[in-house]
């Protein structure tokens, strides 16, 4: 009797305590190193509470920056153009865009038809 593999859904395996994956993690530990001075400033003004929300609310930030995909709305022309795709690879094109002089070149694969 041979053996046989079978199917099985790893779709969730890549996460690290269950909703953060690898790249969104990253991205929330950079927004809550963002928000650190904020914790630091009110910590020093007397409000320990509103340093850890600001630090909670960075991280938030970075998280969904890490996480989400643009949705795809059709009143609006920006969000046809980049609708489906992940915020921060919109965020990277933008700073290259805005540093390159204006200039991006996109190359897409022609479908052919076979």
């Amino acid at each position: 009797m041979g053996t046989y593999n079978l199917p099985r859904n790893v779709k969730g395996e890549g996460r690290i305590l269950f909703i953060f994956t690898t790249k969104s993690l990253i991205y929330s530990v950079i927004g809550a190193a963002i928000g650190l001075p904020f914790y630091f400033a009110l910590t020093a003004l007397g409000t320990t509470v509103g340093g850890i929300v600001s630090v909670a609310i960075f991280a938030l930030i970075g998280f969904v920056i890490g996480t989400v995909k643009m949705p795809e709305l059709g009143k609006f022309e920006f969000s046809k153009k980049t609708g489906g795709e992940n915020i921060d690879a919109i965020i990277k094109r933008a700073i290259i865009f805005k540093s390159k002089g204006k200039k991006v070149y996109i190359y897409k694969e022609d479908e052919k038809n076979d």
